[in-house]
């Protein structure tokens, strides 16, 4: 069984954790006159569109 020969130190694990920031997710706005914000490749949840066509009725 594999088992570090050293203790990793507190700048190392530092370092590697600082690259693990939350990215923002990208938004757009839905073609629907109602212009809600959308993540893209998501259907609509105020209009029930993808992509231009509806998939979703509408509540």
């Amino acid at each position: 069984m594999a088992v570090p020969k050293r203790r990793t130190s507190r700048s190392n694990t530092r370092h590697r954790r600082a690259r693990w920031k939350a990215s923002v997710p990208a938004i757009v706005r839905c073609p629907c006159p109602r212009q809600e914000a959308v993540v893209p490749h998501r259907a609509c949840t105020a209009c029930g569109l993808y992509k231009g066509r509806q998939v979703v009725d509408e509540p």
